[in-house]
């Protein structure tokens, strides 16, 4: 039988260790919530410097529009084409290397930053705004080039029926049950709600858009499927030839083109050589995260209008 003395020290020993586990628990649990607290505050201070350069980003693509329309001849027909300094893409360059050009800014002491990004002409794309009228009804003409252009796509023979039949039943939708009737696509890639696979839209986001309103495919732009699409009674060949002429010079007018294509009656409605909206894609590399935006921009007026701005994160060791 032990002591009262001997019990009363194993009592006060494993008191002592029940305290000792208890301060370290604590203690533990103050680290992590510091050590928390620091993470979220670097992830909002990095999420806040990503969006302050995107953003800058973003009013250096307009400013390059806006300087690129007042450039256009005056009295002339305005034309855009990729010979034009908007059409350069900037690759991956570090953002010390515009900081230092500024003598405000102090290039020092912040984070690596690796910054590169794109404008593209949006109308060198089909828009499948086109082809519905303001009715909701098909346009022939355009369901015509949208049917041409799927199958020179390679996609099913049917993709251009279920493009219009999503198309019309959003603009559409009855009066059976309007809340069941499909949301109406903003974007190419909405269709994928409608049933339309990943793989077909993956292709056609090389030749389709969809823009606020319909709009001409710009010839000094679009590439070779595009054009046979938008402009009736040419094929491959011949729009190889037009691609081949604009890269010798661009089309300053539609009379431009028309020269080019004997025989064949160009819709001014369906085809130009100037452009109004336009895509710019940013990519930002800040430390480990990759920021990515793209951006949809109309130019009238005047002005240069953001109308939709679209971001993705992800780490740049891809986990």
């Amino acid at each position: 039988m032990q002591s009262p003395r001997r019990s009363q020290r194993g009592a006060a020993l494993l008191l002592a260790m029940i305290i000792m586990v208890l301060v370290v628990t604590a203690t533990a649990g103050m680290v992590w919530q510091q050590s928390r607290a620091i993470s979220i505050e670097s992830a909002e201070r990095a999420r806040a410097q990503a969006a302050w350069i995107l953003n800058g980003a973003l009013d250096w693509a307009r400013l390059i529009l806006r300087e690129d329309q007042r450039k256009n001849p005056q009295g002339g027909e305005p034309h855009d084409s990729l010979d034009e300094p908007w059409a350069t893409p900037l690759a991956e360059s570090r953002l010390s290397t515009f900081l230092a050009a500024d003598r405000d800014n102090n290039a020092e002491g912040g984070p690596e930053a690796f910054i590169s990004g794109q404008i593209s002409d949006a109308q060198a794309r089909f828009n499948l705004a086109g082809v519905l009228d303001s009715a909701g009804k098909p346009v022939p003409a355009q369901v015509a080039a949208l049917e041409r252009l799927c199958n020179l796509a390679g996609t099913a023979s049917d993709t251009a029926a279920r493009i219009v039949a999503v198309m019309r039943a959003a603009t559409n939708p009855g009066d059976d049950d309007p809340l069941q009737a499909p949301l109406r696509p903003a974007r190419l890639a909405d269709l994928a709600w409608q049933g339309l696979d990943a793989a077909t839209l993956a292709v056609l986001d090389d030749y389709l858009d969809l823009l606020p309103a319909a709009t001409p495919v710009n010839v000094n732009t679009a590439r070779r499927e595009v054009l046979v699409a938008a402009i009736d009674g040419i094929d491959l060949g011949s729009a190889e030839r037009l691609v081949q002429q604009r890269q010798r010079k661009a089309f300053a007018s539609l009379a431009d083109v028309t020269a080019q294509l004997p025989g064949i009656t160009l819709d001014s409605a369906r085809v130009s050589v100037a452009s109004a909206y336009f895509l710019v894609a940013g990519r930002l590399r800040l430390e480990d995260r990759v920021l990515e935006e793209r951006s949809l921009l109309v130019r009238r007026d005047g002005r240069i209008d953001v109308l939709r701005r679209e971001r993705h994160s992800f780490s740049a060791s891809g986990g």
